[in-house]
């Protein structure tokens, strides 16, 4: 399981959900504060449902989001494998030229 981390752009510090709530189906409004006290930073923000990404195996009719370009659903995939690694492949011709 993954988490959210979320960083105060002040300091550095971590940011913590101070109370949320649903505005619309595909929308949650947030009130953050930052934990570092010397900072004590505090913002509205908007998490927002914008594509759909794969669709649900259990979908319901009243939920329509537009479907993700390729591009799109590409720029995720590299982001969720964290692609400013090199992989293993990239690892192994790094160490051959080396050797």
């Amino acid at each position: 399981m993954s988490t959210y981390k979320l960083v105060c752009p002040h300091c550095g510090g971590r940011m913590r959900i101070r109370t949320s709530e649903g505005t619309h189906i595909f929308l949650r409004v947030a009130y953050l504060q930052c934990v570092n006290e010397a900072c004590g930073w505090s913002v509205r923000a908007q998490f927002e449902m914008t594509h759909e990404m794969s669709p649900s195996g259990m979908p319901n009719p009243s939920v329509r989001l537009p479907v993700a370009t390729v591009a799109l659903r590409r720029q995720a995939m590299k982001s969720a494998t964290g692609d400013d690694h090199p992989d293993l492949l990239d690892q192994l011709d790094m160490e051959a030229v080396n050797a």
